[in-house]
């Protein structure tokens, strides 16, 4: 699979804002037809109608990566079509945060729910496609898969869950002709840091991450494409991501307690505004 790679099929999941519309814009601006599922049916409607007035081949699945057989439905739905994915991008998430101590294990639930469970579910949901064409199966994970900070830990412990599974799929599915790429962003601008723990967006809230650290998104998605098109095991996004994976990997005790020392509690979660 190169960068030449033309009429492919890439499934998304996340696709209706950030990341995954980033990617979905990406991809079918190099000609390939994409398959889009979120929750937000409106918003995915409406970046479809996009891209199709752009002249791209774009579809909107209303889809839940929680629910038990929602990506089966929409492979279905493609199959149906005569479609059948060449990529899949397991994108959907959000981010828990708050201290340990003060968080519930519902809290806990929730986010593994989504983020790992929901990574689960589109794999298990998709493979036999990508058997069939040989495929892709990527995995949004983040630098958060590297290193786990104060406040941060449910995002954390589901990003850490999500790299070890794409690391382990190298191996499981060699023989089947699947590859697997993982990707590990760092700060990307995107709606994650404007979600609540319970899942819902807060638009009116400013991102936290001042904007000279954060990457565009269509800058970001283009590094990804990129990366998966050629094949690459993982892709690593932004200057801090691979700077912050140097330290955590060479260096662990070192980062520990830094990080420690640091710390600051975690980012602050989105509010509804107050009447």
């Amino acid at each position: 699979m190169t960068d030449s790679a033309t009429q492919l099929t890439v499934l998304i999941t996340g696709a209706s804002s950030g990341i995954g519309a980033g990617l979905a814009r990406e991809f079918s601006r190099r000609g390939m037809r994409v398959a889009l599922v979120a929750r937000r049916a409106e918003q995915l409607e409406a970046l479809a109608t996009e891209l199709r007035a752009a002249g791209g081949q774009a579809s909107a699945h209303r889809g839940d990566v929680t629910v038990d057989g929602d990506l089966t439905r929409v492979v279905a739905e493609l199959t149906a079509q005569g479609i059948t994915p060449n990529i899949v991008v397991a994108n959907a998430g959000f981010g828990v945060v708050g201290n340990a101590q003060k968080l519930t294990f519902a809290d806990f639930q929730r986010q593994f729910e989504t983020n790992t469970n929901g990574v689960l579910r589109t794999f298990f949901d998709t493979i036999d496609s990508l058997r069939r064409t040989r495929g892709r199966f990527v995995v949004m994970g983040s630098v958060a898969g590297f290193i786990s900070t104060p406040g941060g830990s449910p995002y954390a412990m589901s990003k850490f869950a999500v790299r070890a599974f794409a690391e382990a799929l190298h191996g499981d599915l060699k023989n089947a002709g699947v590859g697997v790429t993982l990707i590990s962003p760092g700060f990307i601008d995107s709606d994650i840091r404007r979600v609540d723990n319970r899942g819902g967006l807060h638009a009116h809230v400013a991102d936290p991450v001042p904007a000279w650290l954060r990457m565009k998104t269509d800058q970001a998605a283009r590094i990804m494409v990129r990366g998966i098109l050629r094949g690459r095991k993982e892709v690593i996004v932004t200057f801090h991501a691979k700077v912050i994976i140097f330290f955590a990997r060479h260096l662990p005790r070192l980062t520990r307690f830094l990080l420690v020392r640091a710390n600051r509690g975690s980012r602050p979660e989105p509010r509804q505004k107050p009447n």
